[in-house]
């Protein structure tokens, strides 16, 4: 491939989403690239919220003890190099890397075998892996992590996952590898992995136990679209579920937000749109690129019990400019949607 774009154009040209979930395709990938993932030791975050910037907090906290780290986070909202933590032209290298042996699988798993054999390549002294969707079945459960880290458990994706937090706490910790660390975010879990040695704690207790030992350093990691300020009345958030709408709630500031939101058919809409509802009076609903989007008319129907004023537009970009004649913006409901806004920017 001769750019970036070629890299992307055939990435997009993949399912995002698998007929039947599993590991085989991703095994027959790791087998075919010489097993990237033996070539370094790893920690596997999981969990419901937060894991991208557990992820992104573990590996600079590494660095500043003088490792060389890997970090693969998803999804991006900037560029699909996002994901490798890298610049597109070390993406490009990644994915062409893949390439002959990409018959057959998803874009998650074809980017996911791109970072592995990425991060083999650079000789890293750890990579710190982020699941996609639960653990059990996700493309990231052939890394044989040293450490695992459960941010948290809410109900999301319980078509796949499970009805329950139980359940779904199940799915995410069935990564743990006999002799690994499960460092939990919520230590009620510890009784769901009895064979491992569990600790309480998230992206710093993960680290310690890498290491062995404390760590004192102090990092702060900014992601796009995790809250992200553009200018002083913009805030973009990929909060995509009620418990990250929670968190949303507790970090910003208490304006008559007018919402640009998109959110896929498959998350708790009602209660997803019963939190919006609390930010402010206005909605704007869309629909993101995701094939999972709600239809923006769809969404707006089911947003008129909880916003004094609701309007539609199906189109991102226009949404977000109505948006912003009316009064200080949220985008948020999707990461999709940021993806969206930012490449049409």
């Amino acid at each position: 491939m001769s750019s970036t774009r070629s890299a992307v154009e055939f990435l997009e040209s993949l399912s995002p989403w698998p007929e039947e979930f599993g590991l085989e395709r991703m095994r027959r990938l790791v087998v075919d690239l010489g097993h990237p993932e033996r070539a370094f030791p790893s920690i596997h975050v999981v969990g419901t919220n937060g894991k991208s910037t557990a992820t992104r907090t573990i590996a600079a906290l590494l660095r500043r003890e003088g490792l060389r780290v890997g970090a693969y986070t998803s999804p991006h909202v900037r560029g699909w190099h996002e994901r490798l933590d890298a610049d597109p032209r070390t993406f490009e290298r990644a994915v062409e890397r893949v390439l002959p042996h990409a018959d057959g699988a998803t874009q998650f798993e074809v980017v996911t075998a791109a970072a592995l054999a990425e991060f083999a390549a650079q000789k890293v002294d750890v990579a710190v892996i982020e699941a996609g969707l639960g653990g059990r079945l996700d493309a990231t459960n052939v890394v044989g992590a040293r450490v695992v880290l459960l941010t948290n458990v809410g109900l999301d994706h319980t078509d796949v996952l499970g009805g329950t937090r139980e359940e779904i706490a199940h799915e995410k910790l069935a990564v743990a590898k006999p002799g690994a660390i499960v460092v939990l975010g919520e230590p009620e879990w510890a009784r769901l992995v009895p064979a491992n040695e569990c600790r309480p704690g998230g992206a710093r207790e993960a680290a310690e136990a890498f290491l062995g030992r404390s760590v004192d350093a102090e990092v702060e990691v900014e992601l796009p679209g995790r809250l992200e300020w553009r200018g002083r009345d913009e805030v973009w958030d990929g909060a995509h579920n009620p418990a990250g709408l929670d968190y949303q709630a507790e970090r910003l500031p208490d304006r008559d937000w007018v919402v640009v939101a998109s959110i896929l058919g498959d998350k708790d809409v009602e209660a997803m749109l019963e939190r919006l509802g609390r930010r402010g009076g206005t909605l704007i609903a869309t629909t993101s690129s995701s094939s999972r989007a709600l239809p923006e008319k769809e969404l707006a129907r089911r947003a008129e019990p909880y916003f004094d004023r609701v309007e539609r537009d199906p189109d991102p970009q226009s949404a977000l400019r109505r948006a912003r004649e009316l009064g200080p913006v949220l985008v948020t409901g999707s990461l999709y949607l940021l993806a969206d806004l930012e490449r049409a920017d």
